[in-house]
């Protein structure tokens, strides 16, 4: 039955209609995914080529392994605030060994079925890397974008600023005035709501106004990507794009930031590992974040574990051609939709059609100025800011909302992305902790508040037990039941609302019920579910003979009471 449906899917989706529909997206993505994925490779610290690689490998590999039919991966801009530390401490080879470990990392999150956990990360967590990271890429931008004659940007977020701010005497105007007239062209082609893509529209503009204006004014020069990057390649040499498909090579023997090869030893991959799972992180989030978006548009259904295991086999695979940590990208999803795709096929054709402009137009790409590519990502920040909802949040959300965001946002900027996520995700896990714990607690009934214990005899406590019973819980909605009355026999647990039972409340409860044997105190559990009631059975808690048992309703609980305590007032043996 699967391989005829499979058939079927096939000759439904190679028909003609759905084809054509699919190659024309391809192809759109694609001229949107060129600039920028040379963009995103040079704000990681590495020649452009490997943002090419990487939209080629990972794009065609993730989107025939993954879990969303119309993703895009590729290099984002989420990933630059990771990666650029990493170029330049550990070059080249470390970041795509980095790229290679995350990709494992994923692969294990897939198989371990975490896709659907990844996705309830809370909102202010997402809304303050994200934030983080466009203040982080634009800042960045500066440089290239007025033409600033500064070395390299490296160090922490206010080291660099203060660079910048240093540098501005040294700004050109030719630089400047293509990144204005590129930024201009792309804000206002993007109103026009055209079916070109305003990115290629803006370059096109950018880099033949920048042509144009060196040819009338002798000393108009800006800084292009044939001027910056240079490449030898089998004692070729050359300057921009290696007019080269990706050739495979062993991540270990690319460079490292002195120019050596990487190598592979424990000791790098110990000291890679955090960068790895911020990467891996990030990326997960990104890509299932992506696929949700992606659902909404298409009217599509992503399988989460399958999404995050294609992630993972594309970076995998990705290192052995060159290319760098990639995910799925908001951005070129939602143009690839909008252009009409339906399945991976059109990100096949995304990868086909960059490979192809590589072995083609690698001259002409060589022409494109730095500050255009700076507006670009410029761009990319402000979409990517999500400032509407960030100043959202600070105005309308809890304190506790606030104060994550906040957080992650400043975490971001001051320090890196590995800080930021595990202190991002470990004030989220402390928050749903903390508010679990205050669902959590046990009230004592009193036959004047409740209609259903009436006339409640003096010998009878019930405790209305609420919301998950786990470690931060437990104590604190247990330890009431512990001061009973004296003339107390029987105590009730009213538990039909208790979610959670873990081994801490397990023990809470055994350490209760032993307290309460000593004093000649039978407990009744009432409503508990099955399963539940199954673990304190195996925990030895509700032992055949004890103080403990089970009821089915209030009323049969009630009645066992009234059994209960004529034996113990007879002294007959329960």
């Amino acid at each position: 039955m699967s391989f005829t449906f499979s058939v079927a899917r096939l000759r439904q989706e190679l028909a003609w209609p759905v084809l054509r529909a699919n190659l024309f997206a391809g192809i759109t993505v694609g001229i949107v995914a060129l600039p920028l994925s040379m963009a995103l490779a040079i704000a990681s610290g590495v020649a452009p080529q490997h943002g090419l690689y990487t939209a080629i490998i990972a794009g065609i590999v993730t989107a025939l392994c993954g879990g969303s039919r119309v993703n895009i991966s590729g290099p984002t801009a989420a990933f630059v605030v990771i990666l650029l530390p990493i170029t330049h401490l550990y070059g080249l080879g470390g970041l795509v060994i980095s790229g290679l470990m995350a990709g494992v990392i994923l692969v294990a999150m897939g198989a371990a079925k975490l896709g659907r956990f990844i996705e309830v990360v809370p909102y202010p967590v997402t809304v303050g890397f994200t934030s983080g990271i466009a203040v982080v890429i634009a800042t960045f931008q500066i440089k290239d974008f007025f033409g600033l004659e500064i070395a390299s940007l490296e160090g922490h977020y206010l080291q660099n600023l203060l660079g910048i701010v240093r540098a501005l005497p040294t700004l050109h105007f030719a630089d400047l005035f293509t990144g204005a007239v590129t930024l201009a062209v792309l804000l206002l082609w993007a109103r026009r709501k055209s079916g070109i893509p305003p990115q290629l529209i803006g370059l096109i503009v950018g880099t033949g106004l920048a042509w144009l204006m060196s040819l009338i004014f002798a000393d108009f020069h800006v800084v292009t990507i044939g001027s910056r990057f240079q490449y030898t390649i089998d004692g070729v040499a050359g300057s921009g794009i290696p007019p080269f498909a990706p050739a495979f090579v062993w991540p270990w023997e690319l460079p490292d930031a002195s120019g050596k090869p990487v190598g592979l030893s424990f000791g790098l991959l110990n000291t890679l590992l955090g960068s790895a799972l911020a990467i891996a992180m990030l990326g997960a989030l990104e890509s299932l974040l992506c696929a949700v978006i992606a659902d909404g548009m298409a009217g599509t259904r992503h399988d989460p574990n399958r999404e995050l295991i294609g992630q993972g086999i594309g970076n995998i695979v990705a290192p052995f051609f060159g290319g760098v940590p990639a995910t799925a990208a908001i951005a070129r999803t939602a143009t690839n939709i909008r252009a009409g795709a339906t399945s991976p096929v059109s990100s096949v054709v995304h990868g086909v059609f960059i490979l192809v402009a590589i072995l083609l137009l690698a001259k002409l790409l060589a022409y494109l100025p730095m500050a255009a590519l700076a507006a670009l990502l410029l761009r990319v920040a402000w979409n990517m800011s999500e400032a509407k909802h960030f100043f959202r949040i600070v105005r309308v959300a809890p304190g506790d909302d606030k104060a994550i965001l906040l957080t992650c946002f400043s975490m971001t900027v001051l320090f890196d992305m590995t800080v930021a996520v595990a202190v991002g995700i470990s004030l989220a896990a402390l928050l749903f902790i903390r508010r679990s714990i205050e669902q959590a607690g046990s009230t004592r009934l009193k036959p004047h508040e409740h209609q259903r214990v009436e006339g409640l005899p003096d010998y009878v406590a019930i405790y209305d037990v609420n919301g998950p019973l786990f470690f931060g819980a437990a104590h604190k909605a247990l330890k009431s039941l512990g001061d009973v009355g004296k003339d107390t026999r029987v105590v009730i647990l009213d538990m039909p609302d208790v979610t959670m039972l873990d081994m801490t409340a397990i023990i809470t409860l055994e350490e209760l019920t032993k307290h309460m044997a000593r004093n000649r105190i039978h407990v009744i559990v009432n409503q508990l579910s099955q399963r539940m009631i199954t673990k304190l059975q195996r925990a030895g808690v509700a032992a055949p003979g004890g103080n403990v048992e089970f009821s089915s309703s209030l009323e049969q609980a009630l009645v066992r009471a009234s059994e209960l305590h004529v034996r113990l007032r007879t002294a007959m043996p329960v």
